[in-house]
């Protein structure tokens, strides 16, 4: 596990950001297995940084922008997170799904878990029903989706940090589904 100091960790952030800015004189940020323990990354910008189990530990990452980083694995015990639930906790709620075919109107029942990433705004449930909309599934070419279908996922994850894995996903506003 390698430990940073932090003149190498800001290097590594700077280059980091010219990389999401697209200047060619960028790096993504590669951590993966970084001993991170305690460091105070608020506001920092991690976005699409790679982070497969970073020791995240008691780090500060309130207000830190981590949009599509890849966090599997990370130990993220203890640190000071920014807020990532956007789904409701609890009750039935409307959500949203990019199908081919066009975008479905879902409920998610209160019964479904539901879990919000906390790398992006992709969320994901246990089960849906679908309320208005034809298609099938994106991902693997094969579900199909109709109105009055209730769908399961072949198995769900409940991990935050890694936006893409096991569920059913969703949006929770109509246009970042079109949008996605």
């Amino acid at each position: 596990m390698k430990t940073y100091t932090k003149e190498e960790l800001d290097v590594i952030l700077e280059k980091h950001l010219l990389w999401v800015k697209g200047d060619v004189t960028g790096v993504r940020a590669n951590l993966e297995g970084a001993n991170l323990e305690g460091a105070n990354l608020k506001w920092a910008n991690l976005e699409g940084a790679y982070l497969e189990g970073a020791y995240l530990e008691g780090a500060n990452l309130k207000g830190a922008n981590l949009k599509w980083a890849y966090l599997k694995g990370a130990n993220l015990e203890g640190a000071n997170l920014p807020h990532f639930q956007i789904c409701p906790e609890e009750g039935d709620f409307i959500a949203w799904k990019k199908v081919k075919g066009g975008v479905l109107k879902l409920l998610v029942p209160k019964e479904a878990k539901r879990t919000s990433s906390l790398v992006g705004r992709k969320c994901r449930a246990e089960f849906v029903v679908v309320l208005e909309g034809y298609g099938v599934s994106n991902y693997d070419g094969e579900t199909q989706y109709a109105p009055g279908m209730t769908v399961y996922p072949d198995k769900y994850d409940d991990d935050i940090r890694v936006e893409c894995t096991s569920g059913i996903h969703f949006f929770m506003t109509k246009r970042e589904a079109e949008e996605y």
